[in-house]
């Protein structure tokens, strides 16, 4: 565990890639509790490795522009190398720089037991918020495309 003398930031990665309602609820639930938010842009080739040639639909500077626009965010940086660097230790490495007081998810995060352990390393609090159902850029893409990604 790292030592930390004050809380820091409540720390959220992803790719935010079309932002929606769901999006919305979820970080300014993050701040709702209290610490600064700082958001972390998956960069675009870590997004096509993980979602497709046809994703992201916009690049991270871009997605980063949107996210630092809305008012309860303190904070947004890229988060850039090797897609297959996405474990726990990974993260660690990346946040701890930041001396994060709490990394969050949503229910149903597939990474969460490794966000968990990643806060748990960096001795800060594993926020877990409900997702809003129904809610992500793949079912809008799809209703918008007809295609099934």
């Amino acid at each position: 565990m790292l030592p930390y003398d004050r809380p820091g930031a409540a720390v959220v990665t992803g790719v935010f890639d079309i932002l929606h309602v769901g999006h919305v609820r979820f970080l300014r639930g993050v701040r709702e509790r209290g610490l600064p938010l700082v958001i972390g842009v998956e960069d675009d080739p870590r997004v096509r490795a993980w979602k497709g040639p046809t994703r992201p639909l916009h690049s991270a500077d871009e997605r980063a522009e949107v996210l630092a626009a809305l008012r309860f965010v303190d904070g947004v940086f890229i988060v850039t190398g090797p897609p297959e660097l996405n474990l726990p230790d990974d993260y660690v490495t990346l946040l701890a720089p930041l001396r994060p007081g709490a990394l969050a998810h949503t229910v149903g995060d597939p990474h969460a037991a490794g966000r968990a352990a990643a806060a748990r390393i960096l001795g800060a609090a594993s926020w877990e918020l409900a997702a809003v159902p129904g809610r992500s850029t793949t079912r809008i893409v799809e209703s918008v495309t007809g295609l099934q990604l």
